[in-house]
């Protein structure tokens, strides 16, 4: 479970019905800038929601309307030693994995802007919605450091790799519109609307199958990396590991009966 976790950098709260989670980075005077301590609670709480067979989404934003997060505090790191800056980034690292894997989408929400580590936590997840209000960058090459948490992988992923090197190595800023047009961005709503537009998504995703949804989850990661015939049979893996769940019985009944489907995630 998440809550019983004291948090010192993230606001972590529940839907009314248990099902959703927002995790709200929460160092606004700063930006949403990730230190240490935010590091820590992060990977704390992927860690949690890894287990967490109750949660069925997730929503991830930044306190404020300024930033969803300006990515690694460059004060906290000035004057760090080389071993002291691995061993901080080696936690950055296992954060960035426990996010990429988690079972339940993980949708986030952006307003205003979201740079370097903030960018990467955004397409860490797995899709985002922003405000006209979002800025996207990954400036770190003009500061002399690298995308250390995924820039580098999946914006050529996401975008292509002729824009995806452009913007790493320019380090240039784009806004909300051209995201969007360049496929960075599921949903643009306008300003302050962004969280709002992902809890409404994320609620639709909670009210369906939460085991079809985490296998539709895996099928896809695994299926994206590998050739189209490993992918299929990964694909009916997924599909064989719904048939025997409570759930796919109550959502032929209730299709059947003519309701809503009361999943249980069995």
């Amino acid at each position: 479970m998440t809550e019983p976790r004291q948090y010192k950098h993230l606001n972590v709260t529940r839907s009314a019905d248990g099902f959703g989670v927002t995790v709200e980075l929460n160092r606004p005077e700063v930006l949403n800038a990730m230190n240490t301590a935010m590091c820590e609670d992060l990977l704390a709480c992927f860690e949690a929601l890894f287990w967490d067979k109750t949660v069925r989404a997730v929503v991830l934003t930044g306190a404020g309307q300024r930033a969803f997060s300006v990515g690694a505090d460059l004060k906290e790191r000035q004057g760090m030693t080389d071993e002291t800056w691995f061993a901080q980034h080696e936690m950055f690292e296992q954060m960035a994995f426990r996010l990429l894997h988690c079972p339940v989408p993980v949708i986030a929400a952006v307003e205003g802007f979201a740079m370097g580590g903030g960018l990467e936590l955004a397409i860490l997840s797995d899709f985002i919605v922003a405000s006209e209000t979002a800025v996207f960058a990954v400036p770190e090459i003009t500061l002399g450091i690298f995308p250390g948490i995924g820039g580098t992988q999946l914006l050529p992923r996401i975008l292509g790799a002729p824009l995806a090197k452009e913007l790493i190595f320019t380090g240039r800023r784009m806004g909300a519109q051209e995201a969007k047009a360049a496929g960075l961005l599921n949903y643009l709503v306008p300003a302050g609307q962004a969280r709002a537009k992902a809890l409404e998504i994320a609620a639709t995703i909670a009210d369906n199958g939460p085991i079809a949804v985490r296998q539709a989850k895996k099928a896809i990661a695994r299926g994206t990396e590998t050739d189209l015939e490993t992918a299929m049979i990964l694909a009916i893996e997924a599909y064989n590991n719904t048939v025997t769940t409570e759930d796919r019985l109550e959502g032929v009944r209730a299709f059947n009966e003519k309701r809503k489907p009361r999943f249980k995630g069995k």
